[in-house]
């Protein structure tokens, strides 16, 4: 029972055991739930998926095995919900259908969509060409065509449609897309996996009392690791430029960084690091903060994390004068290096997609800088990042 159901989820390439498996088979032994695909799809998945970033799978997978529906992505786009708004039904005689003709196989079908993905700007009904409803276009819902893609409809009515595209709800999950406004939660997690420590101090009452209980009344105290936030985190932040692209995606992790972390300081520089940074983009000229005032003030158990796109002329990190800004007497090279020998625990946070960084040459000077220790401003990228200074902490 259900194990091509949990192949099916392997298939997909959703982390599943049989231990996972016995689980939801147990579940349905005891009755908790009954007749309803509904109810059998929010129970297996509770039991079967153990990360976010595995809800996305888990819904193909499900529409799959139950529903046939192999869901594509439309090219990274979302169509606008107006545009697949049913608002009148056609019904097609037999005569209409016969000379609907199929754009001759799905390679063709699917180059076709792209197109009108890039070419489609407003709403379309009755039509034979653009994503719509109602039509003979083989892109939409509720009208007819031989060989199309069903988007967004509710079930089959043909049963004619050579793929099918379902808007999916946890899209965004997947660890090695950019940092957004539904998965900003799943990086607070990642970030939390270093941020508690602790010593065995905390008396732990439950279990005391009911080690008590079980002792007869005599006294059994047991004690629990005491849970704190003692990690201290220095924040560094690329801005303008270049880095105008990636505001969203820094503010949304400065953010949760905020939220998780009572020990946090934060600074902005603009490319490279040089002999200063500032707090307040507004007063950058006048308030500017010494890095040796930096590297005295905060101690060397403080977590050093830099985010920018590492992108600028190679000269601006190597050599004296290289700032476009202002004359600095020492390359950034020297400054970076003088904070990393101060802050061992360091990481380098790359909002632009890691496919581009070999294209710039003072993104691999900076990643040589950093050991290696820069990552993409994904949810993958901050895992592996927080890895790295957990792995040097030890």
């Amino acid at each position: 029972m259900l194990i091509n159901f949990f192949f099916k989820l392997r298939e997909y390439r959703l982390s599943v055991s049989l231990r996972e498996l016995l689980d939801l088979l147990n579940a349905l032994e005891k009755g908790v739930i009954f007749a309803s695909i509904d109810d059998f799809y929010f129970l297996s998945k509770m039991i079967m998926v153990k990360d976010e970033s595995q809800f996305d799978k888990f819904d193909r997978a499900f529409a799959d095995y139950f529903e046939g529906v192999q869901s594509i992505d439309l090219f990274g786009k979302d169509i606008p919900d107006e545009w697949l708004k049913n608002a009148l039904e056609r019904h097609f005689s037999e005569e209409e259908k016969a000379q609907i003709q199929a754009l001759g196989g799905l390679e063709e079908l699917m180059k076709t969509l792209k197109e009108r993905l890039a070419e489609q700007e407003k709403r379309h009904q009755g039509g034979n060409k653009w994503i719509g409803t109602g039509g003979t276009s083989p892109f939409g819902a509720n009208g007819y065509n031989p060989e199309g893609v069903r988007i967004g409809q509710q079930g089959n009515r043909n049963f004619s449609a050579a793929k099918v595209w379902d808007k999916r709800e946890f899209k965004n999950l997947a660890g090695d897309v950019e940092l957004g406004t539904r998965n900003i939660k799943v990086a607070l997690r990642k970030l939390r996996k270093f941020a508690r420590t602790g010593a065995t101090e905390e008396l732990d009452i439950p279990t005391t009392i009911g080690a008590t209980a079980k002792n007869a009344g005599f006294l059994d105290i047991h004690m629990v690791k005491e849970r704190h936030n003692a990690v201290k985190v220095l924040m560094f932040f690329d801005v303008g430029g270049s880095m105008d692209a990636h505001i969203k995606e820094c503010e949304e992790l400065f953010s949760a960084v905020h939220t998780e972390f009572k020990h946090l300081e934060y600074f902005y520089f603009h490319n490279c690091v040089y002999e200063g940074v500032w707090k307040d983009n507004k007063r950058r000229d006048r308030e500017v903060i010494p890095i040796a005032n930096v590297i005295h003030k905060y101690g060397a158990d403080y977590k050093l994390i830099f985010v920018g796109d590492a992108t600028m002329g190679p000269y601006e990190i190597t050599y004296p004068g290289g700032s476009v800004e202002h004359w600095n007497e020492e390359a950034g090279s020297v400054w970076m290096q003088r904070l990393l020998h101060h802050f061992e625990h360091a990481i380098w946070l790359n909002p632009q997609l890691s496919q581009y960084w070999n294209y710039y040459a003072s993104v691999s000077i900076m990643k040589e800088i950093m050991t290696d220790r820069m990552f993409p401003l994904t949810l993958d990228g901050i895992g592996e990042g927080i890895k790295s200074l957990t792995k040097r902490s030890g």
